[in-house]
């Protein structure tokens, strides 16, 4: 039976001195190999040339870099690419490529389905399986043919990525630091439903940007389009960012899905309009992408725009996000729910 062996990647520059250490390399060797991993992005140890022979070998016996393909994609008529990969328990996660002229951006996956089970989502709709590792979080960056070209990566795929926190800042330490991909913070956002310890965490040791999911001012209505406001109030969320200054560098933004006749009236606007005073924050207006059984619809495009208005006329930057990648199972979950079914049904036909 083959020894299962770890991945290199999604190690923090630390986890590598302390493993080159173990196995009686210099301290230095570690820093080699993260260049090879993030900077070079390699695809097996043996490329690591300026290592010597001896130190590959022995760093083959127990590691590898840990890099897996997507095992599916669809590629839809704007350019979007949703792809499918597949976890070590045989389960599916989605990563999805947005191209907009000057920019490319990569929307990835936290967790192997959700536990938040927010009625408009078709993740939620699977349950949870797992978190993933650092190492399969940065593989869906590390694995597409367009990763040269991203300019963002936005962690609002499959799961709540302030549920595996641990592991979701491991992985924006490898993005942001110089001895990974050293972007900066500015490139990369990641989206909550408002955990309020996971958030209050990610405000203090990281930079990066932040989305929260809010898709109705009232609390009530929340609780009804998403369960975990009986656990973390919009309000409380709301207060806690107060206390932050989002009018440097990082950014905050809001992200609601607009949904006819429950939420698109000026009502909602103007009750956003009240509890978002005093926050520096915009807005992100997103079209619905109707799932199987949801009794949900999209709004049209004539009151988002009025809603749109109403909130920048008075005071909350809002943009409308545009729709891509309709014609390819573009809600998150989709794709990853689809295949899991074919292969359900496969194995009971067999």
């Amino acid at each position: 039976m083959t020894d299962i062996k770890s991945p290199l990647l999604g190690k923090t520059l630390d986890e590598l001195q302390s493993l080159v250490l173990d196995l009686g390399m210099p301290k230095f060797t570690a820093r080699q190999i993260a260049s090879w991993l993030y900077e070079k992005k390699v695809s097996s140890i043996d490329e690591m040339t300026n290592l010597s022979l001896k130190n590959r070998e022995l760093l083959s016996q127990k590691y590898e870099v840990g890099a897996t393909p997507p095992v599916h994609e669809m590629r839809s008529v704007d350019g979007t690419v949703k792809y499918l990969f597949r976890t070590p328990e045989n389960d599916y996660i989605e990563a999805v490529y947005i191209p907009d002229d000057d920019r490319a951006t990569l929307c990835v996956s936290s967790q192997v389905g959700c536990k938040m089970n927010c009625k408009f989502c078709m993740t939620g709709k699977q349950g949870y399986a797992n978190s993933l590792t650092a190492a399969q979080i940065l593989n869906q960056i590390y694995s597409i043919p367009e990763r040269d070209t991203l300019t963002n990566v936005v962690f609002m795929g499959m799961g709540e990525p302030f549920d595996n926190l641990d592991e979701v800042l491991r992985a924006l330490e490898i993005l942001t630091a110089d001895y990974g991909y050293a972007w900066s913070p500015k490139r990369i956002t990641v989206s909550t439903v408002g955990l309020k310890k996971g958030l209050e965490r990610f405000l203090e040791e990281s930079d990066c940007h932040l989305a929260v999911s809010l898709h109705s001012p009232f609390p009530a209505q929340r609780r009804e389009l998403m369960p975990a406001e009986k656990a973390f109030s919009i309000m409380e969320i709301i207060e806690i960012l107060k206390r932050y200054d989002f009018s440097k560098q990082r950014r905050l933004s809001f992200e609601y899905i607009v949904f006819k006749g429950v939420n698109d009236s000026l009502i909602y606007a103007k009750e956003l309009v009240k509890i978002l005073k005093g926050l520096d924050c915009r807005m992100n207006l997103i079209r619905f992408h109707a799932i199987p059984n949801v009794d949900l619809e999209g709004t049209d495009m004539d009151s988002m725009v009025e809603f749109r208005d109403y909130l920048t006329q008075h005071g909350v930057f809002a943009t409308i996000r545009v729709s891509r990648g309709e014609d390819i199972f573009a809600a998150c979950g989709m794709l990853s729910t689809a295949k899991q079914q074919a292969e359900k049904k496969e194995s009971v036909n067999l």
